[in-house]
C-alpha cells in the first residue's frame, strides 16, 4: 500500500491542474493566511463587545469565511456550513447568544494557543456543547490559525479519506474529524517527504480523490484493480495535458499583476522614490532582468511599525531615505479584493501613516464595482479614515508614461485615481 499511494502521490504533483499545483504552491495562498486570521480576531471582537448582531449577512464572519470560499481550488461551497438556515435554526450561533460566545471562545483560545493539545482541547469543548449546525466545517477556520495541526474538511476530503484509507469516516461530527485527523497525520508523516508538515498538501490529496479526480490505490493486493487503478492515473495525466491551455491563460493572470507591479516600480523610481516588492515577488521575470531590480532589499532604517504587513504588500513607495511610506500598492488582477484591504489595513494600524501617504487598490476596470462592495463592507468601518483610492488599470497604463516624464509627487496618482 506505502508503494501505491507514493506512486498516487508522485503523479498527483506532476498533474499541473491538481489541488497541489493550484492551489497548495500557489502564492496567494500564503498571503490568504494573514488576512484569515486577522478576520478571525475580528469575529472574537464583534462577540466579544456584543457586536456580531444576529444574522450571517453583514457581519466579520461572512467576511472571513467568503476569503477562505474564494480559494474554489479546494474550498468551494465553504459558506454553505455558516449560512443561516431559518427553518433548521441552523447553525445555532445567530439567535443563541451563549453558543455565540462558545463559538468566539473556540477561535479565540485557537487563535492564541501553540499547541495540538490546546486545539484539541477546544474543540472537544465546543463539541460538548452540541450546538445545532456547528461542525467540523470549523476546521476550515482553524486550518488557517493552525495549518501544521488542523486538516481542512469538507464532503471530498471526507471521501478521498475513506477511499484511501478503507475508513468510514460520516459527515457532521466532530469525534469522526478527529479520527479522519489522526489517520491524516499518520498518513502524512508516512509520506512526509513528499508531503509537508502543512496538513493542506494530505487535504488536497484527499481532496483530489474524493472529488474523482484521482482514483485510490486498491486496498487489496489483487492485480486487476491495481492495472485498472494505474490507468486512472493515466487518463487523469492525459486529461490533464489537453488543460493546457487553460493553465497558459492562468500564467497570464500571474503575468499580467506583474506587468502592473513593474509599471508601479518603474513609475515610482522615475518620480523619485524609493521602492519596495512584495517579498515573494521580488524573483519573479520582469522586463530584461526581476522585479526587485533596483528596489529596496530591507525596509528602510527606523521603519519598525507594521514591518510584517509591508513585506507582502505589492508594491510600496517611500520618500528617498526615508522610513515614511509615500503610497502603498495592491494589485488585484483575479485574486481576493478582502485579502489586499485588509493587508492596507495591517500597514495603517501598525504604521505612522504621514497625512500625505496614500494607498491604493489597483484593479482591472470590469473589477470597479467589486471594489466598491469590499469597500463598503461593515467590518472594514476603518477604510473611511484611511481613504483608500480605487486606480483602474486603464487609467494607470493611459497615463503613466506622461507621469514619469512630466509629474512630481503624489498629485498626478491622486488625479487620475478616484475614492469609492
Amino acid at each position: 500500500m506505502h508503494d501505491k499511494l507514493s506512486l498516487l502521490i508522485e503523479r498527483w504533483q506532476q498533474d499541473p491542474h491538481s489541488t497541489y499545483n493550484s492551489w497548495f504552491l500557489w502564492e496567494e495562498r500564503l498571503k490568504n493566511f494573514r488576512s484569515i486570521r486577522r478576520g478571525i480576531a475580528e469575529v472574537v471582537q464583534e462577540i466579544e463587545a456584543g457586536r456580531f448582531g444576529n444574522a450571517y449577512r453583514g457581519s466579520a464572519l461572512e467576511t472571513v469565511v467568503g476569503s477562505v470560499a474564494e480559494q474554489r481550488q479546494i474550498f468551494k461551497g465553504a459558506d454553505h456550513a455558516f449560512l443561516w438556515k431559518p427553518k433548521l435554526r441552523i447553525p445555532d450561533i445567530y439567535e443563541n447568544a451563549a453558543n455565540q460566545k462558545a463559538f468566539g471562545r473556540l477561535l479565540h483560545t485557537c487563535n492564541c494557543c501553540n499547541t495540538a493539545e490546546a486545539v484539541l482541547e477546544a474543540i472537544r469543548k465546543i463539541d460538548a456543547l452540541k450546538i445545532k449546525g456547528l461542525g467540523p466545517a470549523v476546521a476550515n477556520l482553524l486550518y488557517f490559525i493552525h495549518p501544521t495541526l488542523v486538516l481542512p474538511f469538507n464532503t471530498a476530503i471526507v471521501r478521498g479519506y475513506n477511499a484511501v484509507t478503507g475508513g468510514n469516516v460520516k459527515l457532521g461530527r466532530w469525534d469522526h474529524y478527529l479520527t479522519m485527523r489522526d489517520g491524516a497525520i499518520r498518513l502524512n508523516g508516512a509520506h512526509r517527504s513528499q508531503l509537508s508538515n502543512d496538513l493542506g498538501a494530505i487535504a488536497g490529496l484527499l481532496f483530489d480523490v474524493g472529488s474523482g479526480r484521482l482514483t485510490a490505490p486498491p486496498l487489496a493486493d489483487d492485480e486487476a484493480p491495481l492495472r485498472a487503478w494505474r490507468a486512472d492515473l493515466d487518463r487523469v495525466r492525459e486529461e490533464s495535458a489537453a488543460m493546457q491551455k487553460v493553465w497558459a491563460a492562468e500564467r497570464e493572470s500571474d503575468t499580467t499583476h506583474t506587468q502592473i507591479q513593474g509599471g508601479l516600480r518603474d513609475l515610482g523610481h522615475a518620480l523619485g522614490f524609493d521602492v519596495w516588492i512584495a517579498a515573494n515577488d521580488r524573483g519573479r521575470a520582469y522586463a530584461d532582468g526581476v522585479l526587485g531590480a533596483d528596489c529596496l532589499t530591507e525596509l528602510p532604517p527606523g521603519f519598525d511599525g507594521g514591518a510584517e504587513a509591508v513585506r507582502l504588500i505589492d508594491v510600496v513607495w517611500f520618500e528617498r531615505a526615508s522610513a515614511r511610506v509615500a503610497a502603498a500598492f495592491e494589485v488585484e488582477h483575479s485574486t481576493s479584493i478582502y485579502s489586499g484591504i485588509v493587508r492596507m489595513l495591517d500597514l495603517a494600524l501598525g504604521t505612522e501613516l504621514g497625512a500625505s501617504s496614500v494607498l491604493f487598490l489597483v484593479a482591472p476596470n470590469s473589477r470597479r464595482d467589486e471594489v466598491r462592495q469590499q469597500l463598503n463592507r461593515p467590518a472594514f468601518s476603518r477604510v473611511v479614515e484611511l481613504g483608500i483610492r480605487y486606480l483602474s488599470y486603464s487609467e494607470l497604463q493611459q497615463h503613466r508614461g506622461a507621469i514619469a516624464r512630466f509629474g512630481t509627487g503624489l498629485g498626478p496618482m491622486l488625479q487620475i485615481s478616484e475614492q469609492l
